[in-house]
């Protein structure tokens, strides 16, 4: 659900048109001519450079291996053959807007939540496909408010890059994916219902010595690790009134939640020393630790008033000097620094052509 059903918050911005004034390019003339600087905005002074790499369907949540030489990532791309999310792999300098990437997960149910293990032959991910071969439905709205379904069907596997499940890290029942891997290649922290809550828990890479983290009513995931494996950030929608607990047990029930209004906490890898770490209101998602450790690097819509846009902003990891790194009019989220730093990958409605099209860009990142 870290992976796969932020997406869902694309439905809040896929009418939108890109109406910042920037000068749209089509995705043949991009690719003919290398051309990249129509995709970054004036204020977006972070980005050395900025690259498409997808140009067609919902893309997101990409993901570095440990060499920094290849990424994994999700779509729902029909193009490519599939009818909802699956895993898919691509070189680092790989580019599709004439090929296809290689699909790596069984093209079976749905799939979410991939992550590259230290060895870079295998990854992580989260998939449906034991309990149905088909794709899940997708329910959206809940008595006219937006939802995100939290299948029970989920489970962790180990894969290897030509597509072979080698391992299978959860057979729980209830709802575990959002799996990723700690840089020091010891841990992973995922999500799971087994407490009949959604709560973050730690496991070996092995899928040994499963510990829980958090304990706080409330949906508690989109947990990474930060540079130096002691510490994790995480998303948070903690109901404190007795209307929104009962609001949120009730659509716990129906295997789903609302993620309207979450807020950004971080705590020491074991649990410990839990914080919270924004409070702006409406949706803060999609962290991700900036390679110092000291910042956070999130995708947010708390300055808007109608849900969108959502750019990403950058806040120290004490909670101070909040800044906006993005200035699109729709949507940027999921960004993920390469280990060595030196690049961001991103998904973005930008250069859609006004499309429902939410695709991957990589940055060359400048402090």
């Amino acid at each position: 659900m870290r992976k796969f059903l932020p997406l869902l918050f694309l439905s809040l911005v896929w009418s939108c048109k890109n109406n910042s004034g920037q000068e749209t390019i089509t995705n043949t003339e991009l690719a003919a001519s290398g051309d990249i600087s129509g995709l970054i905005y004036p204020e977006e002074t972070h980005f050395k450079s900025l690259r498409q790499v997808t140009f067609g369907g919902d893309n997101a949540e990409a993901y570095w291996s440990f060499d920094d030489q290849q990424l994994v990532f999700q779509s729902n791309y029909s193009d490519w053959g599939v009818g909802c999310d699956q895993m898919f792999l691509m070189d680092a300098d790989q580019e599709f807007s004439t090929t296809q990437p290689p699909m790596i997960s069984t093209g079976q149910g749905r799939t979410t939540c991939a992550y590259f293990l230290p060895d870079n032959t295998h990854f992580v991910y989260a998939s449906t496909h034991l309990a149905d071969e088909n794709c899940p439905e997708v329910p959206l709205r809940k008595n006219g408010n937006y939802v995100w379904p939290v299948y029970d069907s989920f489970d962790i596997f180990v894969s290897d890059l030509e597509g072979n499940i080698t391992g299978q890290l959860t057979n729980q029942p209830g709802y575990d994916a959002e799996a990723t891997v700690s840089p020091k290649g010891d841990k992973i922290v995922f999500t799971s219902t087994r407490s009949g809550d959604l709560e973050l828990y730690t496991m070996n890479i092995d899928g040994s010595e499963v510990t829980q983290i958090t304990d706080e009513l409330g949906y508690d995931g989109g947990a990474f690790f930060s540079p130096d494996g002691t510490q994790l950030i995480f998303r948070s929608s903690r109901p404190k009134t007795p209307e929104a607990i009962a609001k949120y047990k009730d659509l716990l029930a129906q295997g789903l939640v609302e993620p309207t209004e979450m807020e950004l906490y971080i705590c020491d890898a074991d649990g410990g020393n839990l914080r919270q770490l924004t409070r702006l209101g409406n949706a803060n998602w999609s962290p991700f630790f900036h390679p110092s450790g000291d910042k956070i690097l999130f995708s947010s819509n708390f300055e808007a008033e109608r849900g969108f846009p959502f750019n990403l902003y950058m806040i120290d990891t004490d909670g101070k000097n909040l800044k906006r790194i993005t200035h699109g009019e729709t949507f940027d989220a999921f960004p993920v620094f390469s280990n060595d730093g030196r690049y961001l990958v991103f998904s973005s409605n930008r250069n859609n052509g006004g499309t429902r099209d939410t695709n991957l860009f990589i940055a060359e990142w400048q402090d």
